[in-house]
């Protein structure tokens, strides 16, 4: 078996809810994947090496989603020259605003691309992802090309819909 393009890493196994979306989105473009559970603050070790690692186990692109004080990403791309997309998880009283700040707010030349808050960043996520592989693949880039048009389409759908109300 091949190693996965995509890893989709998470803080702890109760983000879990929000990062299956991701996974879900990838699956529908076929793009291959594996899910950690590692944390930045409980197992930093284990982050830095599967991070410094990642590109010669041929990952293309990290997903890392965490809630609360979300270091999750940013600690992945402190040690990576690999794409990392961060989705913040609402995880806490601040419903995730203090994820989102979190993975954000990254010093000057350690970037995270950071999605929305929950479900929709977590599938937007997995959507940046197939962008970001379909550089070099055009079968993904067709993929995605359909996609476009599906959304198109479920939008006119919709338009038709609220016009015979």
């Amino acid at each position: 078996m091949s190693a996965p393009n995509v890893v989709i890493m998470m803080g702890s196994d109760s983000d879990y809810d929000i990062m299956k979306e991701t996974g879900e989105v990838l699956k529908a473009f076929g793009v291959s994947f594996s899910v950690e559970v590692l944390s930045a603050h409980r197992s930093p070790d284990l982050v830095s090496e599967f991070a410094k690692g990642a590109r010669d186990n041929g990952v293309k692109v990290v997903i890392a989603g965490a809630g609360g004080a979300a270091h999750l990403a940013g600690v992945v791309a402190a040690h990576t020259t690999l794409p990392v997309i961060g989705v913040p998880v609402a995880a806490t009283s601040l419903n995730g605003f203090d994820s989102l700040l979190s993975t954000v707010q990254m010093p000057s030349g350690i970037p995270v691309a950071t999605v929305a808050v929950g479900i929709a960043g977590a599938r937007n996520a997995g959507i940046l992802a197939v962008q970001i592989l379909s550089l070099s693949d055009a079968g993904l880039a067709k993929k995605l090309a359909e996609f476009k048009v599906r959304l198109i389409e479920k939008v006119k759908e919709k338009n038709a819909k609220i016009k015979n109300l």
